[in-house]
């Protein structure tokens, strides 16, 4: 694997997790069924209240509320990384094969995947980092369903890696989750949108330019005519 080049980053702060959450619990549609994955996109919950929002967890939960706070939590009731969360009115519960039942079945409207690398043609990977030297040690657990079996996918992540390499990139060069599956990235940076023609860049955070969103993706950007500044 060929060493990748830093980004350049801009001394503007980035959003912080919750707000990338945030901008995509705004994205999401009323009457829409959702898989929120590890990480980033588990916090989208706390961003439904008064929404008529159906949070799945794969672990065998229909109906997630947002996450429970200390003295409010219930082993019985998790997300996909193990947090506690509420129950809401019309919570059910079932078994992981049900609950892949409903992913591989085409029932989920959306799905929130974290990822390592995401490519210009929407590639997804996201269980292996060759970078931390475990050979081909990694779990994909259902990500790979969730990226083929969701109607649109979204990604949520941070922008670049700790050690400041893109993660937007032309090919990724780590192994793939799945091919050309990814339909919006959303990032501590930008909002991108992945069409036939390439990536489109739609927002970026306040203070953010078109150019420095370019400058910080190792991947071309089409920048859109009606790009704009990100609303929270």
């Amino acid at each position: 694997m060929s060493k990748m080049s830093k980004v350049v980053i801009p001394e503007m702060p980035p959003l912080e997790r919750e707000m990338i959450a945030l901008r995509i619990a705004n994205m999401l549609e009323d009457g829409s069924y959702v898989n929120l994955g590890i990480g980033i996109p588990t916090l989208v919950s706390n961003w439904i209240e008064g929404r008529d929002i159906i949070i799945q967890s794969e672990i065998g939960m229909l109906k997630c509320g947002p996450l429970a706070d200390e003295g409010e939590q219930d082993q019985d009731r998790i997300n996909a990384s193990c947090q506690f969360v509420h129950e809401l009115p019309g919570t059910c519960y079932f078994n992981v094969e049900t609950s892949f039942a409903m992913i591989r079945g085409g029932r989920m409207d959306a799905a929130v995947l974290g990822a390592l690398q995401v490519s210009a043609k929407g590639d997804l990977a996201g269980w292996n980092n060759p970078a931390r030297g475990l050979g081909k040690t990694g779990n994909i657990g259902g990500s790979m369903d969730l990226a083929v079996g969701a109607a649109k996918l979204i990604v949520a992540m941070e922008h670049f890696t700790p050690a400041g390499e893109p993660k937007i990139l032309e090919v990724c060069n780590y192994p793939l989750t799945a091919k050309e599956c990814v339909d919006v990235i959303v990032t501590n940076y930008a909002l991108i949108e992945v069409t036939p023609k390439g990536l489109v860049l739609r927002e970026a955070i306040p203070g953010i330019t078109a150019e420095d969103v370019q400058k910080m993706t190792a991947a071309k950007l089409i920048v859109a005519d009606d790009f704009h500044e990100m609303e929270l």
